[in-house]
């Protein structure tokens, strides 16, 4: 486990790097007994630092839902972060060039809370019940970690991600609100573009057979820290797609069919 003060240097590192857009290095291997608590330890002391300096949470984001990811980190289990309020863009809405490190989009089905869901033993069909509407969203991801250690070719792993607040950065929500019990969301998907070139193509399925399983999985897992989903927060599913590379320049557009879409363009 590591240590009070070590936890506080790597959020510290954490959010010079955000702030900088210099990324720091690979936590995995400056700490490499570092666990999956240690990380979530490190992500909430740069949680509560964010908090202290006046920013407010609005939700979560769920990562690691689909098999492919999952593989590729040698896990079977999701992750977690916590959005805050200054993530939100609006749809079509145009991203600053110096906003983020590298930034990336996902595409995502969106929950919107009427009521709080606490653990332990949440159902999908708890989370179904608590749920106003769903509708489509982008996530954009940031590494403020290195994705590879220049001198060992290391690559960060789990723990790097969980530290670095599951690497999110953004939020974009449009296209169509749906009410969850008008929608099977295992067939909720999108055509994603960029620069009107497909990149991607995706369904709800990929998010754990069932986008609300992992809210599910969220709120339990939550509780085993004695926090919970409020009524009102915002809660990305996980995406159904392979992360895309937005450049300068790029218009990423993601296509709900009949739930709308959502776009974003990077200056």
């Amino acid at each position: 486990m590591l240590s009070h003060d070590e936890i506080q240097a790597a959020a510290e590192s954490l959010d010079q790097a955000e702030r900088t857009r210099v990324q720091t290095g690979l936590l995995s291997l400056k700490h490499p007994q570092m666990t999956m608590d240690d990380s979530y330890a490190v992500q909430s002391a740069w949680v509560q630092k964010k908090i202290a300096g006046g920013r407010k949470p609005i939700g979560w984001k769920i990562g690691l839902t689909s098999k492919a990811m999952q593989y590729a980190l040698n896990i079977n289990i999701p992750d977690s972060g916590v959005l805050f309020d200054d993530m939100i863009f609006e749809d079509g809405a145009t991203v600053p060039a110096d906003r983020f490190i590298q930034p990336r989009i996902e595409a995502e089905i969106a929950f919107v809370m009427k009521a709080p869901l606490k653990g332990p033993n949440v159902s999908i069909f708890d989370v179904l019940n608590a749920t106003d509407y769903v509708t489509p969203a982008l996530e954009i991801l940031d590494t403020r970690i290195l994705r590879v250690d220049p001198e060992t070719k290391k690559a960060r792993t789990i723990v790097d991600t969980i530290s670095d607040n599951a690497a999110n950065a953004g939020i974009v929500t449009g296209g169509r609100a749906v009410r969850p019990d008008q929608i099977d969301m295992r067939w909720m998907g999108a055509i994603v573009s960029r620069n009107a070139e497909v990149e991607e193509t995706g369904l709800g399925a990929g998010v754990l057979n069932q986008p609300a399983r992992g809210i599910a999985w969220l709120a339990n897992r939550l509780s085993q820290y004695g926090d919970g989903i409020e009524a009102g927060q915002i809660v990305l599913a996980g995406s159904f797609i392979r992360p895309i590379e937005a450049r300068h320049g790029d218009t990423i557009n993601a296509d709900f069919g009949p739930y709308g879409s959502v776009s974003l363009f990077f200056a």
